[in-house]
């Protein structure tokens, strides 16, 4: 680790959090039943911190990526993102959000693109929203086209880019209006091993020059095994926290090292013990809770 890696790891641990999502639930009605995605569920994230969020399929992790973009909308607890209340937002909030905060990026390419506009045009479109001046259009597409090494492709359509090529074009969109947040659901889940390394090396680029907060749910081994901070949603809550020293020229698919897995706490003191350990010690639905010597013990109190 270089001394920069430090003094960047203690300026990142000092710094407020720029996420906070704490008793976080998430309901869903269908038909007569109701479906509960988040229940409970916390989470701090520090300004400029590139975090993975992983998890098996219906745990939770993708309805926490859409509240977070702004797509849904939680059914209790607390979430801000910046100076945002994203529980209590108007409709026009909820667009501002959208358009200013938070850049996103689909894992199926087509969603992030028109494929009958231009890289260009793509890039150009989000600006257009919020009323910037053609010419700084313009200027900024062309930076962001270049900062993603695709300046000699920026006028050709979706069909006429390969999948890597689409979704470095996506997170230029997404970067368009300078958003602080950048959200990616799966980004490397549609591309080869070596389209997927150039994306992640895009990636810390985008972390390192913009200082952008990225927050990634990915069944990627080359990002949750690498990622400097790496969440595991389980039933709906976080339950455990993976921390590991990476380079902080290479935040994501870089080596690794000082590997550190940690249970997670929330603000009620419950806690998820793996299964694997409750069934080792047989460890039913009741058990009796110690503390000696600063240390924590649990004994099964049969069922």
């Amino acid at each position: 680790m270089t001394l920069r890696d430090g003094m960047a790891r203690e300026l990142l641990e000092e710094a407020p959090p720029y996420i906070v999502c704490s008793g976080l639930f998430k309901i869903y009605k269908v038909a007569d039943l109701e479906v509960v995605a988040l229940r409970g569920l916390e989470l701090n994230v520090r300004p400029g911190e590139i975090i993975a969020i992983v998890g098996a399929s219906g745990s939770g992790k993708s309805t926490l990526l859409n509240i977070l973009a702004g797509y849904d909308t939680p059914s209790a607890g607390t979430v801000r993102v910046g100076e945002y209340d994203l529980l209590n937002m108007t409709n026009r909030e909820v667009v501002d959000y959208r358009r200013r905060e938070v850049g996103f990026i689909w894992q199926e390419t087509s969603r992030n693109l028109f494929p009958y506009l231009t890289a260009l045009e793509n890039v150009e479109l989000p600006m257009v929203l919020t009323g910037l001046p053609p010419k700084a259009r313009r200027q900024r597409s062309e930076e962001l086209l270049s900062l993603v090494g695709l300046s000699q492709r920026m006028h050709h359509t979706q069909a006429e880019l390969s999948g890597g090529e689409q979704q470095r074009v996506s997170i230029a969109v997404a970067l368009a209006n300078k958003p602080p947040l950048l959200l990616a659901d799966e980004p490397t889940g549609e591309l080869d091993d070596e389209t997927s390394a150039a994306v992640l090396d895009l990636l810390n680029r985008v972390n390192r020059d913009l200082a952008t907060t990225i927050v990634v749910v990915t069944h990627d081994p080359a990002i949750a095994s690498s990622v400097g901070r790496a969440i595991a949603i389980r039933d709906g809550k976080t339950s455990t926290e993976t921390l590991r020293r990476v380079s902080f020229e290479k935040r994501i698919g870089g080596q690794a090292e000082d590997v550190e897995e940690f249970l997670l706490v929330d603000s009620s003191g419950s806690v998820q013990i793996p299964r694997n350990i409750l069934d080792k010690l047989a460890i039913g639905r009741r058990v009796r809770v110690a503390e000696t010597d600063g240390k924590v013990t649990l004994e099964s109190g049969g069922e």
